[in-house]
């Protein structure tokens, strides 16, 4: 008997991708058996006043450089390419009727967006499709009545704003894949 397949929706704003993103997704792939992963990059998140540093196209780009080696990964561009803001429940909606019937259905976010998540649009929509795999490290998170949710450690020191600031400055940036520290070298959109 064949095996359900574990698909995961991994969405963000990915200003860069970068070695803390793959970690939580190996994690997650790791703990939950997930055959899977897909990393979906907003076009404009309703949870951020402004507009990300490298455009559509660079986030795009990087997130392929990254992927492409990794057979359980794939990128989608539906909230590229679909009117801003970028919601979870509409691309899930979307997304998911494309999937096998039968898939068993996760989504991947960090421990502040599972606090946020009763400030998203439409929450009980997507706790019905999706079970939710927490990663995070900061705080202990708490289940939530209804909501199936698998929590995982994470404490990874990557962050997309200390990169994006040290790019602004023209310094080395940590925690990016060589493909992708290369291509922000050449493509320079963080640079003040």
């Amino acid at each position: 008997m064949n095996r359900q397949r574990r698909i995961a929706f991994f969405g963000g704003t990915f200003d860069p991708i970068h070695l803390g993103h793959l970690e939580i997704a190996q994690k997650a792939r790791c703990a939950l058996q997930l055959d899977e992963i897909i990393f979906i990059p907003c076009q404009q998140s309703p949870h951020k006043d402004s507009a990300p540093g490298a455009n559509n196209e660079q986030r795009l780009h990087m997130l392929h450089l990254v992927t492409a080696p990794l057979t359980w990964a794939r990128v989608s561009d539906f909230e590229l390419t679909s009117p801003p803001p970028s919601y979870t429940w509409h691309t899930l909606h979307q997304l998911a009727p494309t999937l096998p019937k039968s898939a068993r259905l996760f989504l991947l976010i960090g421990h502040d967006q599972w606090l946020a998540l009763p400030r998203w649009k439409n929450p009980d929509q997507i706790a019905a499709m999706v079970e939710f795999i927490v990663v995070g490290r900061d705080g202990e998170a708490s289940p939530r009545k209804g909501y199936r949710a698998h929590f995982l450690k994470g404490n990874h020191p990557a962050s997309a704003s200390a990169i994006r600031e040290a790019l602004a400055q023209n310094q080395p940036a940590s925690w990016l894949s060589p493909a992708v520290h290369d291509y922000l070298l050449l493509e320079r959109p963080y640079l003040k």
